[in-house]
């Protein structure tokens, strides 16, 4: 069979990336620029700004991304670029990139899903991980529990009622002055504290056991460091950043590993850039082997956006044979599975 060669354009919120995959599995280049220094000033990301300088750098990365795999355009099958969900104005910068190459090259043109492409993440070094399989995929925008039952079918398990995972680490680590981004910062200075020295709810709904809610948590931290303020009482962040961690991390990892049992997976992936956080992976890994469920996770460089997670998907859907027109256009809210 002949090697399908896909080039995977990203930029949903604040990386332009580019990526050339061979066969789903094999990245062969991955560029990525990240625009955090950019919007680490203002506390988040500016989405002016992110369309502006995705502008400026997109053409720069693909061409990298071709370079560094030592590839031409003739050697390309498909491209398959984000078109959704994520930020309008940065999304329509990498569509606008795909289907003008697209047209140009005439290369066929894949539209793929970001959060299909963080599960796709776990293709590129699990050779073995084959659907289906449950999936935790934790980000700053989603807390998603979704089973995979095939390549490109999925269905959601469980999900997020408020704030995602990764949205209650960046308000939390600005309520205790880390900054942003918030989720490497809080995992950083968790090392530092007791993870026990302070009890934060966990939220469970009855009628929903593996959905969650952290909004909940959020506004706990914010409450014990007003009590603290008021009472004169002197705040120890790192206890803080420790606890509000364990808290978050038990219950993603609890309804994470009962879904896949519930529904019969003895495969559980992680996935998104809340994947990144190390007491996570550790934590997840430990509960899934002990009640014999194969734990898979990628490589931190997979977890925050990147391209060579959309050419794994868009690889999946090239061979369903999914192709897109010069209609497709950015869709801010797509729904998981929508095809």
């Amino acid at each position: 069979m002949e090697d399908v060669v896909i080039l995977g354009i990203e930029s949903s919120c604040d990386e332009t990336a580019a990526a050339v995959v061979v066969n789903g599995r094999d990245v062969r280049s991955n560029v990525i620029y990240s625009q955090v220094p950019l919007h680490t000033i203002y506390g988040g990301v500016v989405p002016e700004i992110a369309s502006r300088k995705h502008i400026e750098k997109v053409n720069q990365v693909i061409r990298k991304a071709l370079s560094d795999a030592n590839m031409t355009w003739d050697d390309i099958t498909a491209i398959a670029v984000t078109y959704g969900p994520g930020l309008v104005g940065p999304l329509l910068v990498g569509v606008g990139t795909a289907k003008a190459i697209s047209y140009a090259k005439k290369i066929p043109l894949v539209g793929v899903h970001h959060i299909e492409g963080h599960i796709s993440a776990n293709y590129i070094e699990n050779k073995d991980l084959e659907p289906p399989f449950m999936c935790l995929v934790a980000s700053g925008g989603h807390s998603h529990i979704v089973k995979c039952t095939d390549y490109g079918k999925y269905e959601i398990i469980g999900r997020t009622r408020d704030d995602a995972a990764g949205e209650a680490f960046d308000k939390v680590a600005r309520a205790i002055g880390l900054g942003y981004p918030g989720g490497p910062k809080v995992d950083k200075l968790a090392k530092e504290g007791n993870p026990d020295a302070i009890e934060f709810p966990r939220a469970k709904f009855a009628d929903a056991p593996y959905d969650f809610s952290f909004s909940g948590i959020k506004s706990a931290v914010l409450n014990y460091l007003n009590s603290c303020e008021m009472k004169g009482i002197e705040v120890n962040r790192a206890d803080v950043a420790a606890s509000f961690q364990k808290a978050v991390i038990e219950v993603l990892t609890d309804h994470a590993v009962r879904a896949a049992k519930d529904h019969g997976c003895d495969k559980l992936a992680l996935a998104g850039g809340v994947a990144a956080n190390s007491s996570l992976r550790e934590h997840m890994r430990k509960s899934a082997e002990a009640v014999g469920i194969s734990f898979y996770n990628p490589s931190l460089i997979f977890c925050t956006d990147n391209a060579a997670m959309i050419g794994a998907a868009g690889y999946y859907d090239y061979l369903r044979g999914i192709r897109d027109d010069y209609s497709l256009n950015a869709v801010p809210n797509l729904k998981i599975g929508s095809r």
